[in-house]
């Protein structure tokens, strides 16, 4: 039996089960394309596949609807793959492992894409369904959303005649979002040296952290272990200098990294036992700073063992040290128009160290575009103060606030009718793929919205399977009412 055979609404969690078996995290999207392409063909539907795995797929009106705009639903196809320490699963390779908990459809382990799987299940099972009454479909699916939008950036969408789209791409059920941040990746590099040194080495690695998005969850101050393993080694090193084997932290720039592990070479066994009991005394310090957004942190130190290593030198092992404290990350300013969002901010999402070559990558949002820049700025200077260089791209506008919008009206009106519930409307600091769609196609009214799914770009990822019903019969609902 399949996992998700008995949960409401059958096609959606059907196709929703397909498409998790189906690798397709960023950048591994072929599969998945193809898989939307086959379900086109075998349902006699018109359809386009661009060189970059995008997709567009196209219904006509139901009977009645023929004279109707045509409608645009929106979602992407890609996936952020976070996964536990120890989860043995190939992401490249191997599909989820799913299973239901209570009201919630889960993963071992891992991610599980309802971001944004499921509006691709929503999407297909629309198609699949001949009772529904709706106007013309143009089904868009894009590629690589995750890391900067870059299937919506290169898309071609003169093809499409809709002026009104759908993007369901929203984690809270009854939220309609009409406006989100721009936003851009950085990358920064800078040059390293090593020597040969002899000595014991440990690891030393923060972790525990809850993690999350990027952009939604920035405003909840949870740790960065990036950041926060760059403050522990500058603090160690005050009191038992050593040498920089490795050091790395964090998968995706735009999920705030639960880890960062980095291996130190200290004289003798002596310095690393006191190494390990002031680990001890700022795992302490730590757990009272974050008792409430990450009261599970921990600071770990280990022996691994002694040997003659190569190791980071002293001017390139400060350089590391000085970037990870000066570095800005996290909220830089609330909007002084909505209270309570963020309006510019960035995250430290992915360190790695190679022979030669220490990179931090960035994911940069705001809504407004200046301080965008300026936030790039900022990092431009402390890279090359350093000596290094730093790469930006994935640059992707906002999506600024349509006062007249008669979509959002009929789609507030029909979540009221149906659930006896006020919508909020909203705006949402991560970004949302409405921004490019919107500078491609003049006038376009555009909705976000979605069900309730939790944790999103963490292992603690949860569906919520009776949201997932309400949201399916909203869009049922509103686009019988488009006629």
């Amino acid at each position: 039996m399949r996992v998700c055979e008995q949960l409401e609404p059958k096609k959606v969690f059907a196709y929703f089960e397909d498409i998790c078996q189906i690798p397709h995290g960023s950048r591994n999207t072929k599969a998945i394309s193809d898989y939307c392409v086959s379900f086109a063909e075998s349902h006699g539907l018109k359809f386009i596949q661009d060189e970059d795995n995008n997709v567009v797929i196209f219904k006509d009106a139901s009977p009645g609807y023929e004279g109707s705009e045509p409608i645009i639903i929106q979602g992407h196809l890609d996936m952020v793959c976070e996964k536990e320490s120890g989860a043995d699963i190939d992401f490249e390779k191997e599909g989820l492992r799913l299973y239901v908990d209570g009201d919630f459809l889960r993963a071992e382990g891992t991610t599980l894409g309802g971001d944004d799987g499921i509006a691709v299940a929503y999407a297909l099972a629309i198609l699949d369904d001949d009772s529904l009454c709706h106007p013309p479909l143009e089904i868009v699916f894009t590629v690589d959303e995750e890391i900067g939008m870059l299937g919506a950036e290169t898309m071609d969408l003169s093809m499409l005649k809709g002026r009104k789209l759908l993007n369901i791409d929203s984690d809270v059920e009854g939220v309609f979002l009409t406006s989100c941040a721009g936003g851009l990746q950085a990358t920064c590099e800078l040059p390293v040296s090593r020597i040969q040194a002899e000595g014991v080495s440990y690891e030393v690695k923060v972790c525990g952290l809850q993690g999350g998005h990027s952009g939604s969850e920035i405003d909840k101050e949870h740790g960065n272990a990036i950041r926060l393993l760059g403050r522990a080694l500058d603090t160690l090193n005050k009191d038992v200098p050593f040498a920089i084997e490795h050091i790395e932290g964090g998968l995706k720039d735009n999920a705030i990294p639960r880890e960062a592990t980095a291996v130190v070479l200290v004289e003798s066994e002596e310095a690393g036992e006191e190494l390990c009991a002031n680990a001890g005394a700022l795992e302490q310090t730590l757990q009272k700073e974050f008792s409430v957004s990450d009261p599970g942190i921990k600071i770990s130190c280990r022996k691994l063992g002694k040997g003659i290593k190569p190791v980071l030198h002293g001017k390139s092992a400060s350089k590391i040290l000085f970037f990870l404290r000066m570095m800005p990350n996290g909220v830089q300013n609330m909007s002084m128009d909505i209270a309570g969002l963020v309006e510019t901010s960035l995250n430290a999402g992915i360190m790695r160290l190679t022979e030669d070559t220490f990179t931090v990558c960035f994911a940069v949002r705001s809504s407004v575009t200046s301080r965008k820049r300026d936030l790039a700025d900022r990092l431009t200077f402390l890279t090359e103060f350093l000596g290094g260089e730093i790469a930006v791209g994935g640059d992707y506008p906002a999506w600024e606030y349509k006062a007249d919008s008669a979509m959002r009206e009929i789609m507030a009106e029909t979540y009221r009718s149906l659930f006896g519930e006020e919508p909020k409307i909203e705006a949402i600091h991560a970004g949302l793929e409405c921004g490019l769609f919107s500078g491609k196609i003049p006038n376009l009214d555009c909705i976000s919205f979605g069900p309730n799914n939790y944790d999103i770009h963490t292992p603690k990822e949860r569906l919520s399977i009776s949201s997932t019903e309400k949201i399916w019969k909203l869009i049922v609902e509103f686009l019988k009412r488009m006629k």
